[in-house]
C-alpha cells in the first residue's frame, strides 16, 4: 500500500517564507547580477550559508539568522519578482502544488527606506502574475510583521496590505525572534482593521515563546489561522495550527520525530485540524512531498490523514477569498479558530 500521495494530487502549500524558498543557485545569480558582496565567492560556501544540512540543524534564533543575507539578496524589484516567480512556478514543476501562499516582510526588501515600499510590492505581484500565465496555480501573498520592529512600521506594513488586496495580497502575519518590547494586545487594532477588509489573519506563535502564547494570541488577535503552533499541543485551550514538521526539528522547537508523534496524537483525540507545510523548502533542504512522505513512513499520518490535511489546506486557503470573491462579498468576520469537532 502507498504511504505517500500520489504526485498527480494537487497540493497547497500555506506557510512558506519568501527568504527560505529559493534555490541557493538562484540566489546565487541574483547576488551577482546586483553586484552583492557576498562574504565568499565559493558557491558551495555560499550554500551552506544559506540552508540547513538534511542533517543539521539549528537553534531557533540560529535559523532566523540564516535570512539576514537571503533578505539583502532579495532587496531589490528585480530580486522579489525574480523570486516571487522561480518559488511559485517551482513549488508546481517540483510538487504539483497549484495553491500557494507565499510570505514576505515587504520592508525587509527595501534596503531600510532606500528603496520605495511600493515598487517592491509591485514585484512580487508581477512575480506571482508571470507564474500565473505559466503554471495553473492560484498564488497570494501575506504580509509578514515583525516584533521586532516598532509598531509604527508594522502598522505601514498593515496598510500596504489593505492598499494591495486586490493585487494578490490576501493576508497578514506576525513573525520574527521573541522581543520584550512586543506585546500581542498592541495589535489588535491592526488585525481588526485588517478583517474588515477581507484579509486572512495568521500569526505565527506555539513555536519559540511559552505554551501560554497560543491562547493568548487567539485570544486578542482572534486569527483565522495559527503558523507552527506545535506547543497548543500542551494547552487544551488552544488546538488549532499549522504544521512544519522538518522546520520544527531542525530550530528544535520540537525534540524529535516523537514528540511530533505525540503532538499530532494528541491534534487527531482533539479533533484539531492541521495542515503540513515546509516553512522554507530549499534553507530546509526538503519538500511538500518529501514531507508527508516521512509522516507516512513513520507511520505518524496515514495516506488517507495526508488527504485530510491537503484538503484542510484547499479549504483553509486565503487566496479564494480574494481571487474569486467580489470585493463587495468578502467575509467581513473571522472563521472560529480553535474547533473541536471534526474538520
Amino acid at each position: 500500500m502507498p504511504r505517500t500521495l500520489p504526485r498527480t494530487v494537487p497540493l497547497a502549500e500555506l506557510h512558506c517564507h519568501l527568504g527560505a524558498a529559493v534555490t541557493p543557485a538562484i540566489m546565487w545569480g541574483i547576488a551577482h547580477a546586483q553586484g552583492i558582496k557576498l562574504p565568499t565567492k565559493d558557491y558551495w560556501e555560499f550554500r551552506e550559508l544559506i540552508t540547513v544540512g538534511p542533517k543539521g540543524s539549528k537553534s531557533f534564533d540560529g535559523y532566523l539568522q540564516l535570512f539576514h543575507w537571503t533578505e539583502l539578496i532579495q532587496s531589490s524589484p528585480f530580486a522579489v519578482e525574480r523570486s516571487v516567480y522561480e518559488v511559485v512556478g517551482g513549488a508546481y514543476r517540483k510538487n504539483n502544488i497549484t495553491t500557494m501562499e507565499l510570505r514576505f516582510n515587504p520592508m525587509k526588501r527595501n534596503r531600510g527606506g532606500e528603496q520605495d515600499l511600493d515598487h517592491i510590492i509591485a514585484a512580487a505581484t508581477r512575480g506571482m502574475d508571470r507564474a500565473t500565465l505559466e503554471y495553473p496555480v492560484k498564488p497570494g501573498l501575506i504580509f509578514c510583521l515583525d516584533r521586532a520592529f516598532p509598531y509604527e512600521l508594522n502598522e505601514i506594513i498593515t496598510e500596504k496590505a489593505i492598499t494591495w488586496r486586490d493585487r494578490g495580497v490576501v493576508g497578514i502575519d506576525i513573525a520574527g525572534p521573541e522581543s520584550a518590547t512586543f506585546r500581542l494586545a498592541d495589535y489588535r487594532r491592526l488585525y481588526r482593521r485588517a478583517r474588515q477588509y477581507g484579509l486572512g489573519l495568521t500569526v505565527h506563535t506555539g513555536e519559540a515563546g511559552p505554551v501560554e502564547e497560543v491562547a493568548r494570541a487567539v485570544e486578542l488577535l482572534e486569527p483565522d489561522r495559527i503558523g507552527h503552533g506545535v506547543k497548543a499541543a500542551y494547552d487544551p485551550r488552544a488546538m488549532e495550527m499549522i504544521v512544519c514538521p522538518t522546520s520544527n526539528l531542525n530550530t528544535r522547537v520540537v525534540s524529535g520525530w516523537d514528540e511530533l508523534r505525540w503532538i499530532f496524537d494528541t491534534f487527531r483525540r482533539n479533533g484539531v485540524r492541521f495542515t503540513i507545510s515546509t516553512d522554507g523548502p530549499e534553507m530546509l533542504q526538503t519538500y511538500i512531498r518529501d514531507e508527508l512522505a516521512t509522516l507516512g513512513r513513520l507511520g505518524i499520518l496515514s495516506v488517507e490523514e495526508q488527504e485530510q490535511a491537503m484538503a484542510t489546506a484547499m479549504a483553509a486557503s486565503f487566496v479564494p477569498n480574494v481571487s474569486d470573491v467580489p470585493l463587495t462579498q468578502r467575509r467581513p468576520a473571522r472563521r472560529q479558530v480553535v474547533e473541536r469537532e471534526e474538520a
